[in-house]
């Protein structure tokens, strides 16, 4: 007699968008990486996805786009409820305030299990204090069995403002893909501008979502005080960002009106991350808010100093003066002196690059964020 074999249970990841960036990043590195035979699942975007999504690994993942409206407007609540029970998932997990109402849509489904993820914050609400903003969680938070946060500094905001009990939060830093992401090799065959890395050439670097939030244009503003400060150093000192978004071009206009544009590389999305990284001597975010960034984790295990400002969980990723420097946020100047100071000191630089990914090595693999977040579904799909 046959036995019918009984699938794993289904879990409906719920985003605003998927494209490039560090939240959705770090949704496609636990779906290629949880087992199987675990968990399915599926991934519901408000508005729309990208080539980003090829980066899934897995045949039997579905995504499917509402359509959101711009504005407020309450279709997607109905579009959402109507796939939800189509659907019929064991686990509902949203991300970010975006998303968040998505729970009271699950709740009215009838699903079972509701987890709700903060990743970070964004440029309208830097400090996490807009009340409006916070009023909403609170009246939400009943619905939500499990809270994750990538960060500690988002789980004492949870505690400590939304009224979360902390044993309903999970604290699961994002892991890293430490053979993907790795010391620079001898060999590169990236194609790249001519003449744009030439010998002896330090390439500062970054890559990330170029929204105000990431705040692009200070860094862009600290490279033209370097080029100023040592106009020397013009056959050197390079700038790499990788990543779209509405700065882009004001920064490359920022640029090309001081005649710079020639010592700067802005290729936008690019799919080869990993290898671009290589090319980088010095890794930069200067983001204006932060929750547990992607980009410097996979810098540090690419063997990178990393510049960061003192916002959110940068803190708990960059120990100062030993895997990289900690700056204020929105302070060019600040910046360029940490830039100048590895520039001027290459051992420095090595020495922290190095202890950079003996850390990611220590503390950050992907295995131990795959496991922490098997331990939040394992636990409220059993509740």
């Amino acid at each position: 007699m046959m036995t019918q074999s009984i699938s794993p249970p289904l879990i409906a990841h719920v985003i605003y968008h998927l494209g490039v960036g560090g939240l959705e990043n770090g949704l496609v590195n636990l779906i290629n990486h949880l087992p199987q035979d675990r968990y399915r699942h599926v991934i519901i975007c408000l508005k729309g996805y990208t080539d980003f999504s090829k980066r899934i690994k897995r045949s039997d993942v579905e995504v499917f786009d509402l359509n959101k409206p711009d504005g407020l407007n309450f279709s997607w609540y109905v579009s959402l409820y109507r796939l939800l029970r189509q659907l019929k998932p064991d686990i509902v997990h949203t991300r970010n305030f975006s998303t968040l109402e998505g729970q009271i849509v699950a709740a009215l489904a009838r699903i079972n299990a509701r987890v709700h993820g903060e990743h970070g914050r964004d440029i309208l609400d830097l400090e996490g204090k807009n009340r409006k903003y916070n009023l909403l969680r609170q009246s939400i938070r009943p619905l939500i069995h499990r809270f994750i946060t990538v960060s500690k500094d988002l789980e004492r905001w949870l505690i400590n403002t939304i009224k979360v009990e902390p044993a309903h939060i999970k604290q699961i830093y994002n892991g890293v893909d430490n053979i993907r992401f790795s010391p620079r090799s001898k060999s590169n065959l990236i194609a790249i501008p001519s003449n744009f890395i030439t010998e002896n050439a330090f390439v500062i670097g970054s890559v990330g979502r170029m929204a105000k939030v990431k705040d692009y244009l200070s860094l862009t503003q600290a490279f033209l005080l370097l080029v100023e400060q040592i106009p020397q150093a013009k056959d050197h000192l390079r700038l790499l960002i990788v990543g779209d978004g509405e700065s882009r071009k004001e920064c490359i206009a920022m640029l090309r009106q001081v005649d710079l544009e020639n010592l700067a590389w802005l290729p936008g999305e690019r799919s080869d991350v990993s290898e671009l990284m290589q090319l980088f001597d010095v890794f930069v975010l200067p983001s204006l808010a932060e929750g547990i960034s992607n980009t410097i984790l996979e810098a540090m295990s690419c063997g990178l100093p990393v510049i960061a400002t003192s916002v959110g969980g940068n803190v708990e990723l960059v120990i100062n003066s030993q895997t990289g420097k900690l700056v204020p946020s929105g302070n060019p100047e600040a910046l360029a002196t940490a830039i100048l100071e590895y520039y001027n000191h290459r051992e420095m630089l090595i020495k922290h690059g190095q202890a950079a990914r003996q850390l990611i090595e220590t503390n950050f693999s992907i295995d131990t964020m795959v496991a922490g977040y098997l331990d939040v579904y394992d636990e409220i799909i059993s509740r």
